[in-house]
């Protein structure tokens, strides 16, 4: 048998630092759609609240080399790192989750 750690502390509605004994990861996003970043990659969760399907992708953080850019004003994708697109993410589910959470039920 293994022992296993893990502890969630929930930052904001919808963001929540989660802990365990091998790292630590931060999750962001609303029922039946959630972003995981940690040490290891990026995990996204999609779903259908209250069935028990859901979806999952998950992309490790590569050690490829980074691809030459073109030549030209901006890289492809609008320029933008995986580290920022990650953060530009996890953004916009804060403020998805923030804008649900005060809507009258």
């Amino acid at each position: 048998m293994a022992f296993r750690f893990r502890k969630t502390i929930k930052v904001l509605p919808g963001l929540n630092i989660n802990l365990s004994k091998t790292g630590v990861s931060v999750s962001a996003g609303v029922k039946g759609a959630k972003v995981t970043v940690g040490k290891n990659g990026v995990r996204k969760t999609v779903g259908i609240p209250g069935t028990g399907l859901s979806w999952t992708d998950y992309q490790k953080h590569g050690n490829q080399p980074a691809a030459p850019l073109p030549s030209g004003d901006s890289a492809p994708g609008g320029g933008y790192s995986a580290p920022g697109k990650i953060l530009a993410a996890l953004a916009l589910l804060l403020l998805l989750a923030m804008c649900v959470a005060k809507m009258p039920k």
